[in-house]
């Protein structure tokens, strides 16, 4: 995966975007053709959303582009065109961007000590410590932030720390094994 390795928060972050409900495979050529169009935030930010619509074309979501393009301009203006390294400022600009991308791409470029849990790796975990939930519940938009938190939380002693981008890369994988 060429995202992989890569502490470029803009390229981590495209990537995360881009990999929101599209398998892998699929995403890796778009990703390349991106980046060699919009290396940067900035340019990203600069670019006539019509161009940016048609490099997306195929990978559907298109509010994806939109919003990833709307960000950009605002990281570009606000955050002199870097990606913000705290959680809160990480989120508050850019729609689409939830816990799960923030603490990806602030643990990956920053080394930053926050989780990246994602819907299927909170599942897994859910059930290696024996959080058990109805499918009702499983399925509320209120209840997933107390069970992510219940998930996040439950690992006594475990920290991100140093390693933490690897911890995440880690939990992510998880429910593939």
């Amino acid at each position: 995966m060429p995202w992989r390795g890569v502490d470029d928060p803009y390229r981590i972050w495209l990537s995360e975007i881009m990999l929101q409900q599209t398998q892998v495979a699929t995403v890796i050529p778009y990703y390349q053709r991106f980046v060699e169009r919009f290396p940067t935030v900035d340019e990203l930010a600069a670019a006539d959303e019509d161009e940016v619509l048609a490099l997306w074309q195929g990978l559907g979501y298109y509010s994806r582009a939109r919003n990833l393009q709307r960000a950009a301009k605002l990281i570009a203006s606000e955050h002199g065109g870097e990606f913000p390294r705290e959680a809160s400022c990480a989120r508050t600009p850019c729609r689409g961007v939830g816990p799960y991308t923030t603490g990806a791409v602030l643990s990956i470029a920053y080394g930053v000590r926050l989780p990246a849990v994602d819907g299927n790796t909170e599942r897994v975990l859910a059930r290696v410590m024996g959080i058990e939930d109805s499918r009702a519940a499983l399925r509320s938009a209120r209840f997933m932030p107390s069970r992510r938190r219940r998930c996040r939380d439950s690992r006594p002693g475990v920290q991100p720390g140093r390693h933490g981008a690897g911890l995440n890369a880690l939990l992510t994988h998880l429910p593939m094994l």
